[in-house]
């Protein structure tokens, strides 16, 4: 399945000069948003995956169809504030600054097989964060998956020495 006949090419938004990648008409088609989840579910049997991760928020749209139909966890990386028990944290840069994503400190056992999903790779900032959060648990990133990829900003660079998987690239 061509799952870019699915991604709308939103114009300048949300500036100018910005060409986003509107994930929504992939979601709203059952066959293709069946698809790409088949796709990734795919990817992590093969790694032999454990637990799902995903930073808000649509890292859980890709995130939890994967889970569920591997009948495993899912576990929420969220923004400072959000979540409800004892976190941990971890500071990463922006472009325009820097954020703060948690997690909660019981999510993971040490070694659990994680693979992380989200929908875009971008800088890999967010991800490069994910992935030390699940590291500081004792999880074993085994595996990072997206819908899309930006590939002229080169996110990869930030996740070398782990296997990825894109159904997209622009």
């Amino acid at each position: 399945m061509d799952f870019k006949e699915h991604i709308a090419i939103v114009e300048d938004w949300p500036k100018e000069g910005i060409r986003f990648k509107d994930i929504t008409p992939l979601m709203s088609n059952g066959k293709a948003y069946k698809g790409a989840v088949d796709e990734i579910v795919k990817f992590a049997k093969e790694k032999d995956v454990d637990l799902i991760v995903g930073p808000e928020a649509r890292g859980f749209i890709v995130g939890c169809p994967v889970a569920y139909a591997l009948e495993i966890g899912f576990a929420p990386v969220r923004k400072e504030g959000k979540l409800p028990r004892e976190v941990i944290r971890v500071d990463y840069g922006l472009e325009y600054g820097k954020d703060v994503l948690t997690m909660h400190k019981d999510a993971i056992k040490p070694g659990q097989r994680v693979l992380i999903t989200d929908d875009l790779l971008a800088t890999g900032g967010t991800m490069d964060a994910t992935i030390q959060l699940v590291e500081e648990l004792g999880g074993v990133v085994v595996g990072l998956a997206f819908l899309v990829e930006l590939t002229y900003l080169d996110g990869r660079s930030k996740l070398k020495g782990h296997d990825v998987l894109t159904l997209m690239q622009y």
